[in-house]
C-alpha cells in the first residue's frame, strides 16, 4: 500500500446560510466549489488534466447540487474537458469521505492526483428540499428502526451520558471563545480563499457566523430547540419521537432536552478542497507534502441514537494506525450538537485542551457535505501553526455512522 499526501487544502468562508441576506446565498453551488479548484490552481500551478478525479461530498442532492454537482463544478471552474467527477452522500460525513476516497486511490496506486472534498448551500437548499424524510418513507424501515430527529438523537445522547444543558452551553461557550481567538490571531487564514460574484467582487472573505462573547449565561436564555418536535406524532404513528427513543432506550424516564440554536451547529452556505497525490507524483512537480493520510474507518452504531459512532470510527482509526488516543496530539471533532464531541471526549478518555482548538461548528457553522474537508484542512493548519505532527478527525453522521481520519505531517 502506497501513502497518500496532502498538498493543500482550501476553503471558502461559511456564509450564514439565509436565502438573501447570506454572504454566499447569491453563489451557485457549482461556483462555489468551482472556486476552490481554482484556489488550488493557483496555489499549488498544478495541471488540472493531471488530476484523475474530483470527489464531491454534497448531503442535499436535488436542484442546483443535483446532477453530478462534481462533474458541473469542474466545468464551472474552467477545467479542461477531461477532468472528471463523482459525487457522493455520506450525509454530514461526505466531504471528509470524498477526501478519503481520494487518498484511497492514490495509496492503491491507480491514481497519482485526486481533489477531494465538499459543497453544501444550506441558504439555497435547505434540509429537507430533497423530501427523503428521516427513512425515505419506507414503512418497514421505520419498523425495524423508528428514526428520531438528530436534534432528539442528541438530547437523548445527553440524557444517557448525564450532560446538562449547563455543560453543553459551556462547551458552546468555549467553542466560540476559542474561534473569536483564532480569528483575532489569523489562524484560519492559511486556507480560507475569499468568494467572488459574477462580477468579481468579492461576496465574503470572512467567516460570518461566529457569535464573540457567548457565554453560559447569555447561552441560558434561548429557548430549546427540540422540546415540542419530541412530543410531535408522525402521520401513521402512534408515538412520538421522545416515545420512540425511550422504546429503544427502556432505561430512561424520558428524553431531557438540552440542543439549543446556541450550541448546536449553524445552518451555513460553504466548500472546500484538498489536493492529494502520490508522492512519486508530488516530487516530480517539486511539491512539498503537508500532511499524509495515516488512516482512515467507518463505524456503524444504534441508529436511533444515530450520533454516538464517532469514537468507536475513531478507535477503529487508531487500531489500523497502531496508535492509541494518546498518541494524538489534535483531534477536531464536528460540533453537530455540544453532546456530540462531550460524548467522543468520554468515550477515547481525551482532554478538552486537545479537541476543537480553535472552535467548531457550534460558532463557525457546519455546511452539511464541506465540513469534513474544511476540518482537514484546519486540522493540518493548526498542526503545523503549533509544531506538532499528528491529528484526527472525526464526525457523527446520520443513520448511526461515524468517520475518523488520522493524519501526520510529513
Amino acid at each position: 500500500m502506497g501513502e497518500a499526501w496532502i498538498i493543500d487544502a482550501v476553503r471558502t468562508p461559511r456564509g450564514r446560510g439565509k436565502a438573501e441576506t447570506g454572504g454566499l446565498s447569491g453563489i451557485h453551488p457549482q461556483e462555489l466549489f468551482a472556486t476552490t479548484l481554482n484556489a488550488l490552481v493557483e496555489r499549488t500551478q498544478l495541471d488540472p488534466r493531471d488530476v484523475e478525479d474530483v470527489v464531491v461530498g454534497t448531503v442535499t442532492q436535488v436542484g442546483e447540487q443535483g446532477g453530478c454537482i462534481a462533474r458541473m463544478s469542474v466545468l464551472a471552474a474552467g477545467w479542461p474537458n477531461e477532468a472528471t467527477g463523482v459525487s457522493l452522500n455520506r450525509f454530514c460525513g461526505s466531504g471528509q469521505q470524498a477526501v478519503n476516497f481520494a487518498a484511497l486511490g492514490v495509496m492503491a496506486g491507480q491514481q497519482d492526483l485526486v481533489v477531494g472534498g465538499g459543497v453544501e448551500s444550506m441558504s439555497r437548499l435547505p434540509m429537507g428540499t430533497d423530501k427523503s424524510g428521516l427513512d425515505g418513507h419506507n414503512r418497514h424501515l421505520r419498523e425495524q428502526h423508528p428514526l428520531v430527529p438528530q436534534g432528539i438523537s442528541a438530547d437523548l445522547i445527553a440524557t444517557l451520558e448525564g450532560f446538562s444543558r449547563e455543560d453543553c452551553d459551556a462547551f458552546a461557550a468555549a467553542s466560540q471563545e476559542r474561534c473569536a481567538l483564532a480569528q483575532k490571531e489569523g489562524r484560519f487564514d492559511g486556507s480560507l480563499i475569499p468568494v467572488k460574484d459574477a462580477e468579481g467582487n468579492v461576496a465574503l472573505e470572512v467567516d460570518e457566523h461566529p457569535r464573540p462573547g457567548s457565554t453560559v449565561e447569555s447561552l441560558g436564555q434561548l429557548p430549546l430547540s427540540f422540546d415540542k418536535m419530541g412530543a410531535y406524532v408522525q402521520k401513521g404513528d402512534t408515538l412520538s419521537f421522545d416515545e420512540k427513543a425511550k422504546q429503544v432506550y427502556p432505561q430512561i424516564d424520558g428524553v431531557d432536552h438540552v440542543h439549543h440554536a446556541g450550541n448546536s451547529s449553524g445552518i451555513v452556505d460553504g466548500a472546500s478542497a484538498v489536493l492529494v497525490a502520490a508522492p512519486e507524483y508530488a516530487k516530480a512537480q517539486g511539491w512539498k507534502p503537508r500532511a499524509r493520510i495515516v488512516s482512515m474507518a467507518t463505524a456503524g452504531d444504534e441508529p436511533v441514537i444515530m450520533l454516538t459512532a464517532p469514537g468507536p470510527a475513531s478507535q477503529r482509526a487508531l487500531a489500523k494506525a497502531g496508535m492509541q488516543a494518546s498518541d494524538i496530539d489534535l483531534f477536531e471533532v464536528n460540533e453537530a450538537f455540544a453532546a456530540i464531541p462531550l460524548k467522543v471526549m468520554k468515550d477515547l478518555d481525551v482532554p478538552h485542551e486537545k479537541v476543537n482548538v480553535n472552535g467548531g461548528a457550534i460558532a463557525l457553522g457546519h455546511p452539511l457535505g464541506a465540513t469534513g474537508a474544511m476540518l482537514l484542512g484546519t486540522l493540518v493548519d493548526e498542526l503545523e501553526r503549533r509544531d506538532q505532527t499528528t491529528g484526527l478527525v472525526t464526525m457523527c453522521i446520520g443513520g448511526g455512522m461515524g468517520i475518523a481520519t488520522i493524519v501526520e505531517r510529513v
